[in-house]
């Protein structure tokens, strides 16, 4: 007699077997809809910075702006990848077919109605937005917990993810007097999950490389002690400046993890991966986390220093690359074809992060504001829309061979 395990798993081949191409893994619709929504909010923003629109929505545009680019966007795009990293970390099947369709509906769902706030209610955002993750991570805690694997921790950070995007509508909602502790907690969560996540893949995607290419000695070692310390310090750092960002010693703590970051990227051996733009993205991606961090704990000690470029440097750089390289690698790994970026791939990747580098200057003052934002405004939505042209298709087509 079938144990109730052997039940749902049988239940879940049945499912796979039945279901859409489309809803065969988490990282097909949460990276079509991440992608599609990073060139619509933007719009969005944009058109409302210049009084082309005014957005339906209970926040002010530009906390709107954060928040969309934060919990809508990057949100997106992290439960595309953990849904599709868990099955191979558990040995599990993936969720598919209804209960993935009825989970990127539900983010869907938040979306319109974070945006028509004004409309539907702040309550009913939030009841939706909130929920998107808590049933995220409920549903990734119980595959990890049945696969006896060892990274709740991960899903950890999805849960105070959803606490942070509560404290960001009740910031919108005026219970909250600190109007940027929400954006904040959830920027801090993101840079801790590439900083785990990326210290696992960017050191063993570049090994798995090197020694492809028949190098035996000086390949990056797998994370260690040196990787735990550095993780515990960049954590301290960032929840110090979550809770009071202009606090003493916060500068201080940032530049410390800054610091420990580089080091921790230039043990990785990135330059000798600059001829597989797929791998070497990962380190400029990565590289873009200590740059981050270092003009954030500049701007704490000097505040002539614009905070606004530390932000973008870990959000247009850090994460909005890092995303971008995950996207496109492991949608050719998941589709069934062969890891290199063409041309049209690497074009993303420049563009990308031409976005972010002008993006970063215009604080300074070194681009004219309004010039600044359209340029990289265009490069950030050809960036996307590349990789909607080229992707999209193997998002919803079955795998090759199948």
């Amino acid at each position: 007699m079938e144990t109730r395990g052997e039940q749902m798993l049988a239940l879940r081949r049945a499912r796979m077997a039945a279901a859409p191409a489309f809803l065969r893994g988490g990282f097909r619709p949460f990276f079509l809809g991440g992608a599609t929504w990073a060139i619509v909010a933007l719009a969005l923003w944009l058109a409302a910075l210049v009084g082309a629109i005014a957005l339906p929505t209970t926040f002010d545009p530009l906390a709107w702006h954060r928040h969309e680019m934060l919990f809508g966007f990057v949100g997106a795009v992290i439960a595309g990848f953990l849904l599709t990293a868990i099955p191979n970390w558990t040995g599990r099947l993936p969720i598919a077919g209804g209960p993935l369709l009825a989970l990127a509906l539900l983010w869907a769902a938040a979306r319109a109605a974070v945006l028509f706030s004004a409309v539907f209610g702040a309550g009913v955002a939030a009841l939706l937005d909130v929920g998107f993750y808590l049933v995220f991570a409920a549903l990734a805690a119980r595959e990890v917990v049945a696969g006896g694997n060892r990274n709740l921790p991960v899903v950890g950070v999805v849960a105070l993810f959803a606490l942070a995007n509560a404290a960001d509508h009740a910031v919108a909602a005026g219970m909250i007097a600190d109007d940027g502790l929400g954006w904040r907690a959830g920027l801090a969560l993101v840079v801790m999950l590439i900083s785990i996540v990326g210290g696992r893949i960017v050191p063993s995607f570049t090994r798995n490389w090197l020694t492809r290419q028949g190098v035996r000695e000086g390949l990056p070692d797998q994370p260690g002690q040196f990787d735990r310390f550095t993780l515990m310090i960049t954590a301290a750092a960032l929840l110090s400046w979550v809770a009071a960002p202009d606090g003493l010693g916060v500068g201080a703590a940032l530049a410390v993890a800054a610091a420990m970051q580089a080091l921790r990227l230039a043990r990785w051996k990135g330059v000798r991966t600059l001829r597989d733009p797929l791998v070497a993205v990962l380190h400029v991606g990565y590289a873009w986390v200590p740059a981050g961090l270092a003009l954030l704990s500049a701007s704490v000690i000097e505040p002539a220093i614009p905070r606004t470029a530390a932000i973008h440097a870990l959000t247009a750089g850090a994460m909005v690359t890092m995303i971008l390289a995950v996207m496109t690698r492991a949608t050719l790994g998941h589709t069934g074809r062969a890891l290199r970026a063409g041309p049209a791939t690497t074009a993303l990747y420049a563009l990308i992060t031409l976005a972010a580098l002008i993006r970063i200057a215009v604080p300074f003052d070194l681009v004219d504001y309004t010039r600044g934002l359209e340029i990289s405004g265009l490069a950030w939505t050809a960036a996307f829309a590349l990789f909607l042209a080229v992707y999209g298709p193997m998002l919803v087509t079955p795998r090759r061979g199948e």
